[in-house]
């Protein structure tokens, strides 16, 4: 996408949430919702509104995990790593994910992403994750096929 349409679309974004208490969060997810990750031509428009530094923005985008700075896969895996799931087995978890998607945590590719979050909130379930937006806990080798054999379909 040009700069020129992002900038057009920044504009928007930004009068939408025009007089909102706290506006950097909503103003970064709308962003995120229309360009599928946060463009680096959006930090300028953002901090001038909001008059913050580029630097205050890309501080912010880089503390919450859910902003993107590279398109996600079609699929989000998101792999928990807190302390709970690593003691249900976490690694050997995570250790099936990898091999079955040819992927590494925090890489991505069209079909898939995969992430590490630190709690899903299923810790009596461990190892858990989340599969676009679905929680699974309990992560077996025959749910990490599954999962597996679904996003690469």
């Amino acid at each position: 996408m040009s700069e020129a349409a992002i900038a057009e679309r920044m504009d928007a974004i930004l009068t939408a949430h025009q007089g909102l208490e706290g506006p950097l969060l909503p103003i970064l997810h709308a962003v995120q919702a229309e360009f599928g990750l946060i463009p680096a031509a959006a930090v300028a428009p953002i901090a001038k509104a909001l008059a913050l530094t580029g630097a205050e923005v890309e501080g912010v985008i880089s503390f919450y995990h859910d902003f993107r700075r590279t398109p996600a896969g079609r699929h989000t895996i998101k792999l928990c790593r807190a302390e709970a799931c690593q003691a249900m087995g976490g690694d050997q978890a995570l250790a099936r994910i990898e091999a079955a998607l040819g992927l590494k945590l925090g890489e991505s590719r069209a079909d898939v992403t995969l992430e590490a979050v630190y709690c899903l909130g299923l810790c009596a379930c461990g190892p858990a994750a989340q599969v676009d937006g679905q929680p699974i806990g309990r992560l077996d080798a025959a749910k990490v096929a599954a999962i597996a054999a679904e996003v690469l379909s």
